[in-house]
């Protein structure tokens, strides 16, 4: 029990910190990930809120990856998706509301720290080894179904999200190309050290 509620707290922790993370990269506007720059070309072009895209995408892909890997739906994937999509809206619309910044420099820190704080919370909610976000399923599923190494599934994954934010009009920029290279060396840091915590916390008498 202890074990399972360690667990819990890792991977929800996580999913809140990378919420925060992909709304400090909003607010740099200097272009945001590719799929968080669809949510946003989705809110304004259609309306409702970025976190809201984040759950209905999500439930499509949720499906969707269910068909290319012909595995059932990962139905435990739906936390990630409301986890994320409810903290995403929290930090964008009760938090960082105002935050907007006009000099280059300080876009910049934002920007990195986004990337940072993403990295750390990728790394919390991976040690668990729950329900993916669908994302991420979405590129596992097409490595299951056609044999493509994870670099070449997730470029594939990441190659599709940039053209459609493209044509959403969605926040594509510098900073779209600063996380792409920038956040798998900063997960990789940081999960050894997550790992680390979160086994010593288990082991914890």
């Amino acid at each position: 029990m202890r074990t399972l509620v360690i667990k819990g707290f890792f991977y929800l922790a996580g999913l809140i910190v990378i919420a925060m993370g992909v709304t400090l990269t909003i607010k740099s506007n200097l272009g945001a990930g590719a799929w968080d720059a669809v949510n946003v070309g989705l809110t304004e072009q259609i309306g409702l809120t970025i976190g809201t895209w984040v759950m209905v995408i999500g439930g499509f892909l949720i499906v969707t990856n269910a068909w290319i890997a012909k595995e059932k739906p990962d139905l435990p994937a739906v936390i990630t998706i409301l986890v994320l999509g409810k903290f995403i809206d929290f930090w964008m619309l009760q938090v960082f509301d105002h935050l907007v910044f006009q000099a280059f420099f300080m876009k910049l820190m934002t920007l990195i720290l986004g990337i940072v704080i993403i990295a750390i919370g990728v790394s919390l909610y991976l040690q668990p080894k729950f329900s993916l976000n669908p994302v991420d399923g979405f590129m596992v599923a097409l490595q299951k179904r056609f044999g493509f190494s994870i670099t070449k599934a997730k470029t594939l994954t990441e190659s599709f999200a940039l053209v459609l934010a493209l044509v959403l009009g969605g926040p594509i920029g510098i900073g779209t190309i600063v996380i792409l290279l920038g956040i798998g060396p900063c997960i990789q840091f940081f999960d050894s050290k997550a790992n680390y915590m979160m086994n010593k916390l288990i082991a914890a008498e």
